[in-house]
Order: structure tokens, then sequence, then C-alpha cells
């Protein structure tokens, strides 16, 4: 398990102290976390970087081997590595936050960017990229924008995901709805529900299968339907790209459909944790709006029926934009910044880690790795591969900076307020109201 280092710590901000206090100092350190190791035998003497990471566990081994070969060229560097499920992961990254420091090299999620940023905890990586330890070329500009805090890059993308939809096209078929293409309508997605809703078939336990998952519970499809309008979530760092006109339009339009019974009911969209507990995995409802990284999921737990198809328009304007599945970044506090730099550009830019990590993270951001990796894909990882090249000849608009840093805390008071209309205890209009007004706050703390 990665040690917090000594030395060079940086006062604790409010905000961490906070994350930490939220996630439990005396539970975090869960047992879920892997054990540390070394990924070889390597016993230097001389540098050891600590680097950890979330993800399953075909991930953790290709990611072991890949970090085997990067040590194998380094002699003396030793990386010990750690890795868990997300949530113990997150848990844990924020109290070794809050304590002073992250590992070497940390795997990040967008949303923690600013927030890591901005309270001290990652190193700026603009030298590093600009003298050529850490390779950007072969990335899309913008794409390596996503990294960026207040103008400095502090981490890079290691994986180039977007949303998309799985879908049963058996069950389409018998409803008679043509294959979804990048143009087609949220209101053709609202009466596609409708008429699956109409066959009446059974779910496992009896009831009447519907359309799909009740969406007003997740932020990321709400920010798709407002980048297909022209709006946005967030206008800056302090402030909200969207009125509550805006979410109650959205949380209105989702409350009418599972009042029709045409979208999965309030009590199975809040057990949706996993693909298995989902309305779609557990055969209640035909469809789902998810990320291309983890649908691969949906066809192995329900068969090669289930396709990858674009998130609904607005007039044919898609809201979907190629997002990092993850990142990786440097700790603030690393006693061996350049080491951990040169591991970064390894992992992102060596042929032979590409071809060991795969698709593991989505999409590799290094467009001839990820060229070189297609050619080895099969089913439904070519699929969102195939996917994701469609979807850019259709036209994305570029994807917008880092979430600020109370996105994290803003992410979790929507799915609440939805909660709160799936249940009936008060109407979309009034959970817009009361979460615009806890969303600022937010924003200005």
């Amino acid at each position: 398990m990665p040690e917090p280092r000594s030395g060079r710590r940086r006062p604790l901000s409010r905000r961490a102290v906070l994350a930490a206090a939220a996630v439990g100092l005396s539970t975090a350190l869960t047992a879920s976390l892997s054990a540390c190791s070394s990924s070889g035998d390597v016993s230097s003497g001389g540098v050891t970087l600590t680097f950890s990471w979330w993800g399953n566990d075909d991930r953790a081994a290709r990611t072991r081997k890949a970090v085997e070969l990067f040590e194998k060229e380094h002699p003396g560097v030793e990386v010990r590595t750690s890795n868990a499920d997300f949530g113990s992961y997150m848990q844990k990254l924020a109290t070794q936050a809050a304590g002073g420091g992250i590992p070497d090299v940390a795997q990040l999620d967008y949303r923690q960017i600013s927030q890591y940023a901005g309270g001290g905890t990652l190193l700026p990586l603009g030298d590093s990229v600009e003298n050529g330890t850490i390779r950007t070329s072969e990335m899309d500009e913008e794409f390596v924008r996503t990294g960026t805090f207040e103008g400095k890059q502090y981490a890079l993308p290691m994986g180039r995901g977007i949303t998309g939809y799985a879908y049963d096209s058996t069950v389409y078929q018998k409803a008679g709805i043509p294959t979804p293409q990048p143009g087609w309508t949220w209101e053709e997605w609202a009466q596609a529900n409708r008429r699956i809703a109409a066959l009446g078939l059974k779910s496992p336990d009896g009831r009447d299968m519907v359309g799909a998952n009740d969406n007003g519970v997740n932020e990321d499809i709400f920010e798709d339907w407002l980048r297909s309008r022209g709006g946005k979530l967030y206008k800056s760092q302090t402030e909200l790209g969207f009125t509550e006109d805006d979410l109650t339009e959205f949380w209105t339009f989702c409350d009418k459909l599972r009042e029709e019974g045409v979208v999965a009911e309030a009590k199975d969209t809040s057990q949706a944790s996993t693909t298995e507990l989902s309305p779609m995995g557990r055969g209640l409802a035909a469809a789902d709006f998810t990320w291309d990284a983890p649908f691969p999921g949906y066809p192995a737990l329900l068969g090669d029926q289930v396709h990858f198809a674009p998130v609904p328009t607005a007039d044919g304007r898609q809201g979907a934009y190629f997002k990092p599945s993850m990142l990786l970044g440097v700790g603030s506090n690393s006693e061996h910044p350049e080491e951990a730099a040169e591991l970064v550009d390894f992992l992102l830019n060596d042929e032979r880690a590409g071809d060991i990590l795969g698709f593991t993270r989505s999409t590799p951001p290094n467009r001839t790795i990820a060229a070189r990796v297609a050619k080895t894909l099969e089913g439904a990882e070519k699929e969102i591969y195939e996917y994701a090249q469609k979807m850019e000849s259709y036209g994305l608009d570029a994807p917008p900076p880092a979430p600020p840093r109370g996105d994290v805390a803003i992410q979790t008071a929507f799915k609440r307020a939805y909660h709160r209309v799936m249940y009936e205890l008060t109407s979309p209009r009034e959970a817009a109201r009361e979460f615009i007004d806890e969303a600022e706050r937010e924003l200005r703390s």
C-alpha cells in the first residue's frame, strides 16, 4: 500500500478535510484494496515509485505487466502498485490527499482534477510536456486540455470515452423501431420506450418490460441533453451553465415517462449501481445509457443481440463528447517527479505498453496506438471503437474543461434531488430550485 510521504507537506485545504471526513477516516483504508506489491522482483535501493488505479482484475493484470516492462527498461526504478474497485479507490485517494499526499502516479477521475489541482495535491506537468518527457504529439490538443486547471496541465488522459446507448436489438426489432442513428432525437427515443412497453414482454420477475432506465438520475445524460440544445453544465469554475427552467424541463420529461410506465420504476432505478443491478441487466428494461468502457458488460451478461447506439439529439445536434475515461497525474509530494513523469509517458505512449493495456481504459488517447490495438479487437470492444469513429465523423463539439472543484458534491446532490422526484416527494420544479441553490453554494465555498 502506498505510504504517505514525509516532508514538503502542504497545509490541508478545507475541501480536502471535508472530503476525508465524508468518507470516514477510520474506514477509508478499506480491506477491499488490493495488497501493495512490486510488479516485479526489482529491488533497486534506488528509486521507488508508487502507482495506484481502480479497475477490474483484467485491467490490474495488464497494468502490472506494462509496469514490469517499464521496470525492466529503467534499472534502479521499482514501482509499487495497488488497485481497488472504484468506490474504495475514491475513498482511499481522498484520505491520502487529506493526509498530505497521493501516490507518485495516480489514476484520476475527470471530476477530481480541479479539486486535487486546486488543493495542491497534484504536480503541474507543463514542464514535463514541454521538455518532451511526456509526449502529447499523437494526442488531440483539445483532449489533452481536459487535464488542465486554471491554464496549467495537471494530468494526461489515459482513455477516450464517450456516452452511448446499450440496447437489445431483438426487442427493438419486435417493436418495429429502426436501428438508432447519430441524428435520432429525444422524442424518438421517448416514442421507442412507449412502443417497447406496449409489447407486453415479461421480465424475469413477471413484470412488464419497459423501454429504458429512468435517466433523470444521471447527470451525465443531463449534460448530453443540455449540450444537444446548445447549453453546458458549467459556465466557469464558480458558475453553473444552466438555469432552473432547463433542469425543470429535463426532469419533467423524465418524470412523465416514468409516470406513463415506459421507463423503469423508482425502486429499480435506485438499485442500478452496476451493470448487473441495472434495470436492463435484470431484464426489466430493453436499453440503458452507459459509457463505452463498461458497455461490453451488457452483451457479456445478456447476449450478442445487445449493441451500442448514439445518445439522442435535439434536431440532429449531438450532446455527447469525447471525455477522458480516466487520467494520470503525479502527486505533488513525489520525491521522484522525473521518474514519475517517465512512467506516465511510458503508459501513454510506448507501443508495447499500448499492446498490453489494450482498451481496458477505453480508446487509448495516442491515435497511433489506438489504431494499432484496434486491429486486434473483436466483438463488443470492436463495436465501441467503430462507434467512436462513427461519432467522430458525425461531428461532436469539443470537450469542456475539467469540472470545478465542487463537482463531485454537485453530482451527488443531483442524484439525491431527482430521487425525491422519483418517489413523488417533490415536483421537478421544486427539486430543480433546491438543487440549483445547493450547487451554487457549493461552487461559492
